[in-house]
């Protein structure tokens, strides 16, 4: 029998641990927070420590038996280790590690400086690897563990013009098959891939921005906290992948049916709006250094997104959906 369809039903976090990186804001801030609400002890990791701290008094306040904050630069494998040692000295167990720090490079391949691609794949796939080797010895310590990967939908479908981004997130997921197989050997050590859809959150204000226009994400986007309370149900139900939001779903099946339709349609989405979109510097935003901004769950872009735009973005994807459709009807 898979091991991961041999897990009970529901079981309660309290008691138990949990490590999430990148929680200082957006998706690991609501993810931390939803895990307050099951009573868990928490370990919060990030580059921002004023706004860990932010987010350790909102966890407490919320019922997390126990939350403490732990300044971390994923990039850096040592002080990666370090965070792990820490939380098992603290609490004398790790339960759940969520690898979730991620950053963003938006500009065509040639136009993104390749220090700014390098720090990309150094944080959203190094970063992740890093957690899990980290982690991974005391999980296989205790013979029991969950290592949660938040992906996104960008580890099943390319994003043009965002390449280093794409390389990180399909690695990670190459990653994730790879890591189970070398763990079939402890079956009660789980790797949870979860791949959400665009989500609200203040990321993309954030992003190095090589494009010179204004960046938005594609919508819709989705509330924060639909994805952390997937994750919180990974953490008592484990499963190999899961996949949040109707959206998600399509994207990936439609690059599954027709990888190449799907990835120009996206493309010349893309580059349709850069052409239109207002002019910006140039940025690196938080690649090398965090921001001081945007440390809310939400970046407000489903309450500030003017509605023409939202629904002019929303015919093209259902159009795209439709050619795909119909694609596939005149091949049979």
């Amino acid at each position: 029998m898979n091991k991961y369809t041999n897990t009970k039903d529901k079981q309660s976090m309290k008691g138990k641990t949990v490590v999430i990186t990148g929680a200082s804001g957006g998706a690991g801030r609501a993810i931390a927070v939803e895990f307050a609400r099951a009573g868990a002890k928490l370990v919060l990791a990030g580059r921002r420590s004023m706004a860990l701290e932010e987010v350790v008094e909102e966890c407490n306040e919320t019922g997390a038996e126990s939350a403490v904050a732990i300044t971390t630069d994923v990039t850096d494998a040592a002080a990666v280790l370090l965070l792990a040692k820490t939380a098992f000295e603290i609490y004398g167990r790790i339960d759940v590690w969520v690898n979730n720090a991620g950053i963003l490079a938006a500009g065509s391949f040639t136009d993104t400086p390749i220090e700014i691609l390098d720090q990309v794949i150094k944080t959203n796939l190094m970063g992740y690897l890093h957690g899990a080797h980290a982690v991974l010895p005391y999980f296989i310590g205790q013979q029991r563990g969950i290592l949660i990967n938040n992906i996104s939908i960008g580890g099943w479908f390319p994003v043009p013009y965002a390449t280093g981004y794409s390389a990180s997130k399909f690695g990670l997921r190459g990653f994730s098959e790879a890591l189970r197989g070398e763990l079939t050997k402890w079956p009660e050590i789980y790797v949870c891939d979860a791949f959400p859809a665009f989500l609200d959150t203040p990321g993309i204000r954030h992003a190095a921005n090589f494009t010179g226009r204004y960046l938005k994400p594609a919508p819709p986007v989705y509330d924060p906290r639909k994805l952390a309370v997937a994750i919180v149900k990974l953490a008592h139900n484990p499963k190999p992948s899961v996949t949040i939001g109707s959206i998600a779903t399509f994207l990936r099946l439609s690059h599954f049916l027709f990888p190449a339709l799907s990835r120009n349609i996206t493309a010349k989405v893309i580059e349709s709006y850069l052409k239109v979109a207002d002019h910006v510097p140039l940025t690196n935003g938080n690649v090398f250094r965090p921001l001081k901004y945007g440390s809310g769950v939400y970046g407000g872009w489903s309450r500030f997104s003017p509605p023409s735009r939202r629904k002019t973005a929303t015919v093209l994807l259902f159009t795209s959906a439709a050619a795909l459709f119909l694609l596939k009807m005149t091949r049979r």
